[in-house]
């Protein structure tokens, strides 16, 4: 058995958790999510003298099950988390002249193309930009929050000369010599 596949969920107040055969439905001050469960993963309540909690299990021992017992039970884990406190990944817009601004669902980059760039922010997710550089990506969801960043990083990767383009808050490169004169 996977050994974080058998640590328990708990369940905070204020969070509701509706267990259906093919997934698990989680509401709480956030917002609500929806995890689909692989198929002969079975999550069950367990109240205890420690709280409510959540407990995975497989449906029947086979070996084929086993791998998936620890990813279900981290994703379900996510939504949890995700609903109560959120999540949130902090970029950096290194470069003259690079900056961004939101405007109504869009944000709208300058990253030293000729033209400007414009992102559609999804449903779900938050975006705060301050001093014109700094991204803030929030959302209850885990995945979506983390592939948004990930966007965003991806209209100008860091540049490993010049040290120019979007990073993540943190991110240390590794800063290559250019070609020498001599």
């Amino acid at each position: 058995m996977s050994r974080i596949g058998k640590k328990p969920i708990p369940i905070p107040k204020g969070v509701t958790v509706t267990i259906a055969p093919d997934a698990v439905e989680v509401k709480g001050p956030k917002g609500q999510l929806r995890q689909a469960l692989p198929p002969g993963i079975v999550f069950a309540r367990d109240k205890t003298g420690a709280g409510d909690q959540l407990v995975a299990s497989l449906a029947r021992e086979d070996g084929e099950l086993r791998k998936f017992h620890g990813l279900a039970r981290s994703l379900v884990a996510n939504a949890v988390a995700g609903v109560t406190e959120g999540f949130k990944k902090e970029l950096d817009i290194v470069g003259i002249g690079y900056r961004a601004e939101v405007k109504g669902k869009q944000v709208v980059f300058a990253l030293g193309y000729s033209h400007p760039i414009v992102f559609d922010i999804p449903n779900g997710i938050d975006v705060a930009i301050d001093k014109q550089t700094h991204i803030t990506v929030t959302g209850a969801d885990r995945q979506l929050v983390g592939q948004v960043a990930a966007n965003i990083r991806r209209m100008r990767k860091p540049d490993p000369y010049k040290q120019k383009g979007v990073r993540y808050t943190g991110e240390v490169l590794k800063k290559k010599v250019g070609k020498t004169g001599a």
